[in-house]
């Protein structure tokens, strides 16, 4: 794709990558840039000074927006974070000589690679990342050619690989339900711009609510991942009401993957127990391992997020059994239950992904020595509920500070459960959760909130997290 000529508007350049990304694809490609955030040059320091070392010129507009800009636009990269309700990206539409784009809809314009993408709730990173490690150990193997990409979501714009991408080659994609709902409606040339040959839905949880406002309206943004498949693809997700929507919905394929043994006749996978191997029962009636009872990284849910990967995989061509293997090597992936240090006979894990209560809960959940959880941080008008219900088993409560931590406070005094905090620095909880840890103890940050106020979002959170332990800890 070219865009010499063209007047290109990035609208959100963010820390991410996905704005920066987005402006170095566009300036190789020929376009003239203006760059305009509501933050200031020194919040966005990081992104600027690498678009500086790459050579990239730019006009920038920060601290604000302005309306002239939009209206000498010819193309704007919308950053997902942006609402679609926004006057500028209205007055835009309106025009109708402009068009919207992200860089996830430039990249998939141009892409010639086999596409897989994942969304849901909690899990998607934790599946991607699976699926694009068994695609490239069959790489390693020689049993697949070309090579293997991951991107989106998961802090990697998948620009940074376009420009190499065969024919020949898989790339695995992390979609957010903002990135999916950008989508909706796009077309390449006829044929619908999403069309992954596989698309796998992991558990759908309360998220975002302060954003969409209902369950109906962010699952609907979730929808839109396999809206544009034909019976050629597969769509994969859970037994549960959500899950069976989508596989009743979907035009694709529908794969089920299931907490317990399907029915005969019926293909997909399951789960023996929070113990056991995953299965799978294959079109022809065979009964396969795909996942096996032992993983790298602890906790049912990861058994259920390789379940899932593995199906897909299965559907991709590639043999059960090296998808066993390969899922029993996999070693996770960083900030979702990342073990980083052991002192004293006291392991310590980073879960900052870990936004939702659900998935704070699942943290407790997932060890079988005494834990030490350090939780909370910004709400997003969900319900603490399980969280709660989890903390009574933890060995102790370290709150961060936030409003989430706040909203839980009420409920855990309600309960009876003790708790310390809430801390408004990472120092503060690492030394409190030292106080109360012994040998053979986990301590885990798993936050089950949004990290806005005490940091710049949920890697820095780990980042900080890890640095202060290693400071503290040691």
């Amino acid at each position: 794709m070219e865009y010499t000529g063209i007047k290109a508007l990035i609208m959100g350049l963010g820390l991410h990558g996905g704005g920066l990304e987005s402006a170095r694809y566009l300036a190789s490609h020929g376009a003239e840039l203006t760059i305009t955030d509501l933050r200031d040059e020194k919040a966005l320091a990081p992104s600027i000074e690498e678009l500086k070392a790459a050579g990239i010129s730019a006009r920038y507009v920060l601290g604000r927006h302005s309306m002239e800009d939009f209206d000498a636009a010819d193309l704007v990269i919308k950053n997902p974070g942006v609402r679609t309700d926004s006057p500028y990206l209205k007055a835009v539409l309106d025009r109708r000589s402009a068009r919207i784009e992200t860089d996830i809809s430039l990249f998939l314009t141009a892409s010639p690679a086999r596409l897989i993408a994942v969304t849901g709730s909690k899990g998607k990173s934790s599946t991607s990342s699976a699926i694009h490690w068994v695609l490239n150990q069959a790489r390693e193997r020689g049993i697949l050619p070309g090579k293997a990409c991951l991107g989106g979501n998961i802090t990697v714009s998948p620009l940074t690989f376009l420009d190499d991408l065969t024919a020949e080659d898989d790339v695995v994609l992390e979609l957010s339900s903002w990135q999916l709902g950008d989508l909706r409606g796009k077309l390449r040339g006829a044929d619908p711009l999403l069309k992954p040959r596989a698309a796998v839905l992991t558990a759908i949880m309360p998220d975002h609510l302060d954003h969409y406002g209902t369950m109906e309206a962010y699952v609907a943004d979730k929808r839109v991942i396999y809206q544009g498949q034909d019976r050629g693809d597969l769509t994969v997700a859970a037994d549960d009401s959500w899950g069976r929507s989508f596989l009743t919905e979907t035009p694709g394929r529908p794969l089920i993957y299931a907490e317990k043994p399907l029915p005969g006749g019926v293909t997909g996978g399951w789960v023996e127990s929070s113990g056991g191997p995953a299965l799978a029962r294959l079109n022809s009636g065979e009964t396969v391992e795909l996942v096996p009872a032992r993983l790298l990284v602890p906790g049912y849910h990861q058994k259920k997020n390789c379940l899932a990967a593995g199906i897909a995989l299965l559907d991709l061509g590639l043999p059960a059994e090296f998808i066993r293997e390969s899922l029993g090597n996999f070693p996770g992936i960083g900030h979702r239950l990342e073990f980083f240090h052991e002192n004293r006979g006291i392991r310590f894990y980073n879960d900052t992904a870990a936004t939702i209560p659900e998935a704070a809960a699942a943290a407790v959940e997932a060890f079988d020595r005494p834990v030490v959880l350090v939780t909370g941080g910004t709400d997003k008008n969900l319900d603490f509920g399980c969280l709660v219900k989890a903390a009574a088993k933890a060995k102790a409560l370290i709150l961060l500070a936030g409003t989430g931590s706040e909203k839980l406070r009420g409920l855990l005094k309600q309960a009876g459960i003790p708790y310390r905090g809430p801390w408004d620095s990472v120092d503060g909880a690492v030394r409190s959760a030292l106080e109360t840890a012994e040998a053979g103890d986990v301590v885990v940050l798993s936050p089950g909130c949004a990290s806005f106020g005490m940091f710049l979002n949920e890697f820095d959170r780990g980042c900080r997290w890890k640095e202060a332990v290693l400071r503290n800890g040691s």
